[in-house]
C-alpha cells in the first residue's frame, strides 16, 4: 500500500507536474479501476467474447495512455486521445456490445461528460460535449429503430450491469471531487506560503536597500560639511562601500527576476580557471582580514588551466558561498576553498568547488529552506547579518544550468561545507600549460619555504613538485637557519611574516647577512603590505606575495626574480593602467547630465576626446554632419526623442562608408541577455553595462580602436605585485 501511495503522490500531487498532467493521471488511474471493475462484472455476467474484448481493449488503452504520457511528457496529446477514444469511440462500442439502452449506459454518458469538463476548456470543451452528446443520442436512436444490432442482456446481466455502472459513476464523481479539493488546498497552501515569503522578502529588500541609501545620503551630507580632507575621504570611502552593497542587492533582485521568468542565461567563454579564482579571492580577502580569519585555498593540479564556461557566473556562485562563510564564521575562525577534478574525459570535465568553515552551522530544519527563493535559513538572519536571502537560490539555478548540483554538509555549532559541481568544456587554447619560464634551470634552482602552518607548507610543496623545482621546507625561523647552515644559501626564500620566536622580518635580516647579494627573499602573508612595508624593506625583503597562495602567483614571482631579466635590488615597477587614446574622438550619446559627467571623468585618463549628444536624434545628426570625425560611438539605449536602437539603425542606414564601419557600443543599464541580443540585432557591435567598469570599458576601446597611434599610458604603480585589490569587484 505504501508503494501505491507514493505513486499516487508522485503522479497526482507532485509539484513537478503541471496541473493538467495531474488531472489526466487522476482520470486515467480511476478509469483503469473502473474498467477493471467493469471487466469483473462482465465475467460474473458471463458476457459474450465480443463484450470481453471491448473491456480488454479499454484496459490496454488506458494503461498505454498513462505510460506514454508520463514517459515522454506528451500530456496535451494524451488528453486529446483520451477524450476522443473514451467519449467518441468506446461509448458506441460498449453500447452495442453490452445491451444498449437496457444497460447502465446513462451512467457512462455522465462519466464522459464529467471527463470532458475536467480535461478541456473553451471551445474545445464545447465541441467535445456536442460530439459526445450527438454520438450518445445516435446510439439511443439506433437502439430504438434497429434493436437487432444490439447484443441483448438477460435480467441478471442487466441487474449486475446497472449496479456496477451507478456504483462506478458515484465513486468516480466522489473521487474526482475529493482529489480536486486536495489539489486545491495543496496549491492554496503553497501559494499562501509563497505570498508570505514574497511579502517578507519585500520587507527585507526595503530594509536592505534603504540601509545603504541612508548611509549614502548621510555620508554625503557629512562630507559636504567636513572641513578637512581626511574626513571627506572617510565619507567618500563609506559612500563607495554602501554603493557597492546596494549594487549587489540590485543584482540579486535582477538575477532572481530572471530565474522566476526562466530567462537566466549563460555566456560560455574560454577562461583561465585559476585567474578566475584569484579575482574572487581578491574581492573577499579584505572581509577576511577585518575578521582576522584564516583563509586557505587549494587547487587540484589535475584541473586544466584553461576551460570553457561562464566564468562570471561561476565566480558569482563562489563569491556568494565565500561571503556567507565569512559572514557566519566568528572572528579568528577558519575558511577553506578547495577545487578538485571529479570527472575527466576527452572533451569536458567536472570540477567540484568546496567552501568549508567552522562557523555557526545550520540545523536540519533550516537546511530545508536554504535553496528556496525569497527565504533564508533563519528569518532573523537579515537583521543579524544582512543579505537578501537570494544568493543560494540564484547559485542553485546557475549550477543546475551548468549541469551540476549544489549541496551542504553541516552540523549546528560546528561549521558548514557548501559544495557544488559544474561541467566545463576543455578549451582549444590549451590545457596544462607550463607556469615557469623555459629559460629557468630547474635542476640547479634551490628554494626554501618557511611557514609555521603545516597546511601551507604541504600545499607549497605540492606546487613546487608540480613545477619540478627542488624545494626545502622549514617550520619556523630556527629551522630555516639550520637549513641555511647545513645546505648553504638558497636562490629564493619564501618567508612567512608571522611566526613564533623569529618572525619573517628578523629571519630576512639573518638570511641577508649570511647569503650573497643575489638571493631573493619573498615575504608571504595575509596581512596588508602597507602594515609591514617599511620594516620589510629595511630588512631586505625583495617582494611581497599575498596569502592565500596560488600556483600562478608563485610562478610569476619565480619568473620575475630568477628569470633572465631579473634586476638586482628593490624595484617599484610601473603599471600599465590603461591605454592612451590621444588622437581619437568618441561620440557619447547620453541623456542624463550626471551620467555624462561621470563617463567623461572616468574616461579622462585614456586621453581620448569626447563629444556629447543628449539623445539619439542629436547623435545621428552629429555623426551625419561629420562622419569622419568620430572613431567610436558609445550609445545609451533609453533616451528621449529617439532611443539608442533607432539611432543605431538610422546611422547604419546612412549612405556613407563610415556608417557601416563606425563601432557602436551600447552603454546601458539594460544588462539582460535579451537586451544584449537586441543591441546586436539593431546594428551595435558590443555592449557595456552600467555602472561602468573602467577596466571593461578600456577593453572595449582596445578592441575597436586601431592599435596604431596608441601609446601605453604609464602611471605610477600604487601596489606591489601580489597585493590584493577588490576595487572593481564581482557580483555577489
Amino acid at each position: 500500500m505504501s508503494f501505491l501511495r507514493e505513486l499516487y503522490k508522485k503522479y497526482i500531487f507532485s509539484e513537478h507536474l503541471p496541473f493538467e498532467a495531474r488531472v489526466l493521471n487522476m482520470v486515467c488511474v480511476f478509469g483503469l479501476l473502473a474498467v477493471t471493475a467493469a471487466t469483473a462484472a462482465r465475467i460474473i455476467e458471463g458476457s459474450p467474447p465480443i463484450a470481453m474484448s471491448a473491456m480488454y481493449s479499454m484496459t490496454v488503452s488506458v494503461v498505454l495512455l498513462l505510460y506514454v504520457s508520463n514517459r515522454f511528457n506528451l500530456y496535451r496529446q494524451a488528453t486529446w486521445v483520451a477524450l476522443i477514444f473514451i467519449c467518441d469511440v468506446f461509448f458506441p462500442v460498449v453500447f452495442v456490445t453490452n445491451g444498449g439502452i437496457d444497460s447502465g449506459m446513462a451512467a457512462y454518458f455522465v462519466l464522459c461528460t464529467v471527463i470532458i469538463f475536467l480535461l478541456s476548456n473553451g471551445w474545445a470543451c464545447f465541441l467535445l460535449v456536442l460530439a459526445n452528446t450527438t454520438i450518445s443520442v445516435s446510439c439511443y436512436m439506433v437502439n430504438l429503430y434497429y434493436p437487432s444490432v444490439i447484443l441483448p442482456l438477460n435480467t441478471f446481466q442487466r441487474y449486475v450491469d446497472s449496479i456496477q455502472s451507478f456504483v462506478i459513476s458515484g465513486l468516480f464523481i466522489g473521487f474526482v471531487t475529493k482529489t480536486l479539493s486536495g489539489m486545491y488546498h495543496a496549491e492554496k497552501k503553497k501559494t499562501d506560503a509563497a505570498s508570505r515569503a514574497k511579502g517578507d522578502f519585500l520587507a527585507q529588500m526595503s530594509h536592505e536597500m534603504r540601509t545603504p541609501m541612508n548611509a549614502i545620503i548621510g555620508m554625503t551630507a557629512m562630507g559636504k560639511a567636513a572641513s578637512d580632507s581626511a574626513r571627506k575621504d572617510y565619507c567618500l570611502g563609506k559612500i563607495g562601500d554602501a554603493s557597492a552593497h546596494l549594487l549587489g542587492v540590485i543584482n540579486d533582485i535582477l538575477d532572481m527576476s530572471k530565474i522566476e521568468a526562466n530567462k537566466l542565461d549563460l555566456s560560455p567563454v574560454s577562461f583561465d580557471f585559476e585567474r578566475m579564482l584569484q579575482k574572487v579571492v581578491g574581492v573577499i580577502t579584505f572581509r577576511v582580514d577585518e575578521k582576522r580569519q584564516d583563509f586557505k585555498v587549494r587547487i587540484d593540479r589535475g584541473i586544466p588551466r584553461t576551460l570553457v564556461g561562464d566564468d562570471q557566473r561561476i565566480a558569482q556562485v563562489i563569491t556568494n558561498l565565500l561571503s556567507n562563510a565569512v559572514k557566519f564564521t566568528p572572528d579568528g575562525g577558519s575558511i577553506r576553498l578547495d577545487a578538485s577534478l571529479t570527472e575527466d574525459d576527452k572533451d569536458s570535465c567536472v570540477v567540484q568547488i568546496e567552501v568549508a568553515d567552522n562557523g555557526i552551522g545550520i540545523s536540519p530544519e533550516q537546511q530545508t529552506r536554504l535553496f528556496r527563493s525569497f527565504e533564508q535559513a533563519d528569518n532573523t538572519t537579515t537583521r543579524r547579518f544582512g543579505g537578501t536571502g537570494l544568493g543560494l537560490a540564484i547559485s542553485k539555478r546557475i549550477v543546475e544550468l551548468m549541469g551540476g548540483r549544489i549541496w551542504i554538509e553541516t552540523e549546528l555549532g560546528k561549521g558548514s561545507t557548501f559544495a557544488f559541481t559544474v561541467r566545463l568544456r576543455r578549451s582549444e587554447e590549451g590545457g596544462h600549460e607550463e607556469f615557469l619560464s623555459p629559460g629557468l634551470n630547474r635542476a640547479t634552482m634551490k628554494v626554501l619555504a618557511v611557514d609555521d602552518d603545516p597546511d601551507v607548507i604541504e600545499y607549497f610543496g605540492e606546487i613546487m613538485d608540480r613545477f619540478g623545482v627542488n624545494c626545502a621546507h622549514a617550520k619556523n625561523g630556527e629551522d630555516a637557519l639550520a637549513h641555511l647552515r647545513d645546505d648553504g644559501p638558497y636562490d629564493l626564500y619564501f618567508v612567512d611574516w608571522k611566526m613564533p620566536d623569529i618572525d619573517g622580518i628578523e629571519l630576512t635580516r639573518r638570511i641577508k647577512a649570511q647569503s650573497d647579494a643575489k638571493c631573493v627573499v619573498i615575504m608571504i602573508s595575509a596581512a596588508e603590505w602597507s602594515a609591514i612595508e617599511d620594516d620589510a624593506k629595511a630588512a631586505g625583503v625583495d617582494k611581497f606575495l599575498s596569502k592565500p597562495l596560488f600556483p600562478s602567483a608563485i610562478a610569476d614571482c619565480i619568473n620575475e626574480c630568477l628569470g633572465p631579466a631579473v634586476q638586482e635590488g628593490w624595484s617599484e615597477p610601473a603599471e600599465e593602467v590603461a591605454d592612451c587614446f590621444k588622437g581619437y574622438r568618441i561620440l557619447l550619446a547620453e541623456d542624463i547630465e550626471i551620467n555624462r559627467e561621470i563617463a567623461l571623468a572616468l574616461f579622462e585618463p585614456t586621453g581620448a576626446a569626447f563629444d556629447c549628444a543628449e539623445n539619439g536624434k542629436e547623435a545621428v545628426r552629429m555623426f551625419s554632419d561629420s562622419p569622419g570625425k568620430y572613431d567610436l560611438i558609445l550609445m545609451d539605449v533609453q533616451m528621449p526623442e529617439m532611443d539608442g536602437y533607432e539611432a543605431t539603425r538610422l546611422i547604419r542606414a546612412l549612405d556613407i562608408p563610415e556608417a557601416m564601419e563606425i563601432p557602436i557600443v551600447a552603454m546601458t543599464a539594460n544588462v539582460f541577455r535579451a537586451d544584449v541580443d537586441r543591441c546586436i540585432e539593431c546594428g551595435m557591435n558590443d555592449h557595456l553595462g552600467k555602472p561602468i567598469n573602467f577596466d571593461e570599458a578600456v577593453r572595449k576601446m582596445r578592441k575597436y580602436l586601431p592599435a596604431k597611434a596608441r601609446e601605453p599610458l604609464i602611471m605610477p604603480r600604487l601596489a606591489l605585485d601580489g597585493e590584493r585589490s577588490g576595487k572593481h569587484g564581482l557580483r555577489a
